[in-house]
């Protein structure tokens, strides 16, 4: 058996990481075994159709790599693939009125009104839920045709019975048991004519070959109903994997609202697709090994869904921060200052010499974890912050105010005589006046590099930070330091 797995996003926003990480592993699973990945977009809900949302997710399957091998731009020989394409088809009607013909469905034409009167108690979020009571089911033969010929609206409601139960199986969860008095009569096909996501999801799945089926575990209740369709229909159920859910730091379902809860989101905070898939693929699944960093063609190589993990998984963004780094890390310099480089032009002066810019971007390659990160590390180069002389005192370097101050004071002539500004020359020099004083490197250091910067973090040393502010500008700031220990 071939395998064939599809990601089956509705458009109705960005691209939650919830829903990424199941075209993921929807991928993953098809890759892993040679199989085939596609793209089937869900419109059936026109109310919450966003316009836009069906670029989005090309854009985010682009941007990471989850190449669809069939979808709306790729004929594979199932289309249409798209949902509101295929209902013009007139496929999940015929459907429909295949299993009202077989006593699985029925026709229902209660209003509003009788349906308000059903609804129990709110649910935990508030909702007040309607369990339908099976009274069209009664409708005579004659009462269905005379309600059709005068065009009184309907729905089309799955029969489930009220004894016995159902039982459904997850390659995860094993066996899941219900007594059917527990399901509800689900609508198959809405008063609009168009079918239901439920319903929809059956009949492409089944139509269009699709073997496997991944996706988050709040589906995991309505699992018996999909098994209760494809038995109506004398259908093989897919192999079905249901994903845990995925919490952030406080163990809440991961919102929408939350400031990291999209791939764009993530993008537009300066984290790179290929880290997000990388982490995102740990979110519920383990290697065999303890190993973290993943390309996408070694996930292919190594996934086995049979380690998806049934536990929650936390979202930690001071993870995936790290994670970041060490692709940043490990990115081609070219590559590195080509990304870097707008963000750099925001945090340096506009006259800013492009070899020195080069320079800075070497410098922070290995000191950030995302790209918005640069401007806290290098905006010192454009103007010294007001700071507090307090950074003088550093335990470990032995200086203090007092020791700062002189030590400024000694190293100020060196630095006013000399003209070659290179690092190495300035290091020489530097060495050479450490040496014959007997100090230590951070007792001289520290106090220079503080004047220099006005920061207790910068991403080179004391001589470096000379040579990317040249002469001018560094002797303009050592007297400032000298002026504000001396206060």
């Amino acid at each position: 058996m071939k395998i064939r797995t599809r990601y089956a996003p509705s458009p109705t926003g960005k691209m939650h990481v919830g829903n990424l990480r199941s075209a993921l592993y929807e991928f993953l699973v098809a890759k892993h075994e040679g199989g085939t990945f596609m793209l089937r977009i869900e419109d059936t809900d026109q109310e919450r159709y966003v316009e836009g949302a069906v670029d989005i997710i090309y854009r985010t399957l682009e941007a990471t790599g989850l190449k669809h091998d069939e979808g709306p731009d790729k004929d594979g020989g199932y289309g249409p693939y798209i949902q509101s394409e295929r209902m013009k088809t007139g496929i999940y009607m015929k459907y429909a009125k295949e299993l009202i013909d077989k006593g699985e469905a029925y026709y229902c034409f209660c209003d509003k009104a009788r349906l308000d009167t059903l609804k129990t108690k709110p649910d935990e979020d508030g909702k007040a839920i309607a369990f339908y009571d099976k009274h069209c089911l009664g409708l005579s033969k004659e009462e269905i045709e005379a309600n059709l010929k005068a065009g009184k609206p309907f729905v089309i409601r799955q029969n489930i019975p009220n004894e016995g139960t159902t039982t459904f199986h997850d390659e995860l969860y094993g066996d899941i048991t219900v007594e059917n008095a527990e399901l509800d009569d689900m609508i198959l096909i809405k008063s609009d004519g168009y079918p239901t996501y439920n319903f929809a999801n059956v009949v492409d799945d089944h139509t269009m070959n699709i073997t496997h089926v991944v996706r988050g575990n709040e589906y995991l209740s309505s699992s018996p109903k999909y098994v209760r369709l494809y038995d109506a229909f004398g259908w093989d159920v897919p192999i079905y994997i249901h994903l845990p859910l995925i919490t952030d730091e406080n163990h809440k379902k991961l919102s929408k609202r939350s400031g990291h809860a999209s791939f764009e989101d993530l993008l537009e905070q300066g984290f790179l697709g290929e880290a997000v898939i990388n982490y995102v693929a740990l979110l519920g699944w383990s290697p065999e090994d303890n190993r973290e960093i993943f390309s996408l063609d070694e996930l292919i190589k190594e996934f086995d869904y049979h380690r998806i993990n049934k536990s929650p998984s936390v979202f930690d963004i001071v993870k995936l921060r790290w994670m970041n780094g060490e692709y940043l890390k490990a990115m081609d310099e070219e590559k590195f200052y080509e990304m870097a480089k707008p963000y750099l032009d925001a945090a340096l002066p506009s006259d800013y010499p492009e070899e020195k810019k080069k320079k800075v971007s070497g410098m922070v390659k290995t000191r950030i974890e995302v790209f918005p990160d640069i401007e806290g590390q290098v905006d010192f180069l454009g103007e010294l912050p007001d700071y507090d002389p307090e950074m003088y005192t550093h335990k470990k370097m032995k200086t203090n105010a007092e020791t700062s101050l002189s030590v400024l004071n000694e190293v100020l002539p060196l630095l006013e005589k000399t003209d070659d500004y290179t690092n190495d020359a300035l290091y020489a020099m530097l060495l050479k006046f450490i040496e014959e004083k007997g100090y230590k490197n951070g007792y001289v250091m520290w106090p220079i590099r503080t004047a220099l910067s006005g920061k207790q973090m910068t991403p080179c040393g004391a001589t470096e930070i000379l040579e990317l502010l040249g002469k001018e500008e560094s002797l303009s700031r050592i007297r400032k330091g000298i002026e504000l220990l001396e206060k």
